[in-house]
């Protein structure tokens, strides 16, 4: 079988120079700071860990009562709804155990259900 290659143009090669690590210097951050990247010995560097740029006010606090009321009912809800999973599953098989004792020809598939006498 032969290997078939893309035609590639000429405009679609191009060599990518890579510089050794060794002409890269780490600034030193003091106080214990998160890692600082790379750059090159006389390079202008940004503040690359200031963040204030990205910070947004608040339009109104943080509501924690209504975040626990919000949480509580949610978990309320995923149990119910796993409760009702779960009787749903067990009445589906019992049906199914019902109908196939049908299925089979016997008369006495039905369940009997017997209440304490009381006279």
């Amino acid at each position: 079988m032969k290997t078939q290659r893309p035609i590639a143009a000429e405009d679609d090669h191009r060599v990518v120079p890579f510089r050794p690590r060794s002409a890269l210097q780490r600034r030193v951050v003091t106080g214990g700071g998160p890692p600082v990247p790379f750059h090159r010995p006389g390079e202008v560097q940004p503040d690359v860990l200031d963040l204030a740029h990205c910070e947004q006010p608040r339009q109104r606090p943080d509501d924690f009562r209504h975040r626990i009321l919000a949480n509580i009912a949610a978990f309320a809800f995923t149990v119910a709804l796993t409760a009702i999973g779960i009787w749903l599953a067990m009445s589906i098989a019992d049906l199914r155990k019902t109908q196939d004792c049908v299925l089979t020809g016997r008369r006495d598939c039905a369940r009997v259900i017997t209440e304490p006498y009381t006279p």
